[in-house]
């Protein structure tokens, strides 16, 4: 018996009934063979976190345009926390911890440049239409390796493609309970910290904030704490049929949402400077679109399909500082350098 082996006996002993097993996955795309060591989702898991579209989250917006103060979330810290955030769930109940991390790992892979701006402007331009969780599952499938993609099991798959919420529910009917608590811990992850960047940015006031939000916890870490036991404790009340949050949790946390969207996602001084976002995206889509032998040197044949998707996907992986650096490049004189 392989160490693989050994884990997933382990996993049919140890986990819920209801946890997604990792020797009982539907599988990937291509079919390959299984290693000694690693299961399935430790090896998607591990695949995602040496993909090149992991690495640029580092420079991607989580809400504050090319931040300069070292304090601000990232769209890699706020895949972290979200990470940590459902491993904690996932193993108090007994859920396949592996699983939840892979997709949470891998759920934000194809988030543009300058955050929601970014992706508000490749949707409003590409014929296609743009959504961010659509695009990590195309980075994933399509764009890392070259072209060949990273093959991951179809339980991450799912999970990355059915995470992402906007102002719709919280919950949804995703096909493993691993992907349940990947959604949720995404917003727990994201009211909380966004909350926090906001005020450390001085675009909220404590005494801005309702009373309301204050009652399930003073600070960020007692309000992630409460969500968190209450996911846990009401998931198990309910046989852990699906993933839960309590009457008064869910409505606080959505009323939290409201509040962040009216005054930081969609507030006032965000809206200038997306409005600034919007237009370097949008000058360098146009510009790329004229010069798509500039882009198709970036991308393997296997992943060109026609000029307008190459350029989207040109557009979508870029960092903040890559956009700003470009467009200054392109559009910007550039300092005289001649003797």
């Amino acid at each position: 018996m392989t160490i693989r082996e050994q884990t997933e006996e382990i996993e049919k002993q140890t986990l819920h009934p209801r946890a997604c097993l990792s020797s009982e996955s539907k599988g990937r795309l291509k079919p390959e063979k299984e290693g000694e060591i690693r299961t399935c989702f430790q090896r998607d898991r591990d695949r995602i976190i040496h993909s090149k579209a992991f690495r640029r989250l580092k420079h991607k917006t989580q809400v504050f345009l090319a931040p300069k103060g070292d304090h601000y979330r990232t769209r890699l810290t706020h895949t972290l926390e979200v990470s940590q955030i459902a491993r904690t769930i996932a193993r108090a109940l007994r859920l396949n911890e592996d699983l939840t991390e892979a997709i949470a790992l891998g759920h934000d892979l194809g988030h543009t440049p300058f955050g929601h701006a970014g992706e508000e402007v490749l949707r409003e331009i590409f014929p296609g239409g743009f959504d961010h969780f659509k695009q990590s599952l195309r980075v994933v499938d399509v764009l890392e390796r070259n072209g060949q993609g990273l093959n991951l099991t179809h339980e991450v798959r799912d999970g990355i493609l059915k995470h992402s919420k906007g102002k719709g529910e919280i919950f949804s009917a995703s096909e493993t309970l691993e992907a349940q608590i990947v959604r949720v811990s995404d917003i727990i992850a994201y009211v909380n910290h966004d909350l926090d960047d906001a005020m450390r940015a001085g675009v909220l006031k404590k005494s801005d904030i309702p009373a309301e939000f204050f009652k399930i916890g003073t600070d960020q870490s007692k309000r992630i704490d409460t969500m968190v036991k209450d996911v846990i404790y009401t998931s198990l009340t309910s046989g852990l049929k699906e993933i839960k949050m309590s009457k008064e949790i869910k409505k606080t946390t959505y009323a939290l949402r409201d509040f962040l969207y009216k005054n930081i996602y969609e507030g006032d001084v965000t809206k200038h400077e997306f409005k600034k976002a919007k237009k370097i995206l949008l000058d360098l889509y146009n510009y790329y679109l004229q010069h798509t032998d500039e882009v198709f040197r970036e991308f393997p044949k296997e992943a060109i399909e026609d000029k307008e998707r190459v350029v989207c996907d040109f557009i979508a992986g870029m960092t903040d500082r890559f956009a700003l650096m470009t467009y200054e490049r392109l559009f910007l004189p550039q300092p005289w350098t001649g003797f």
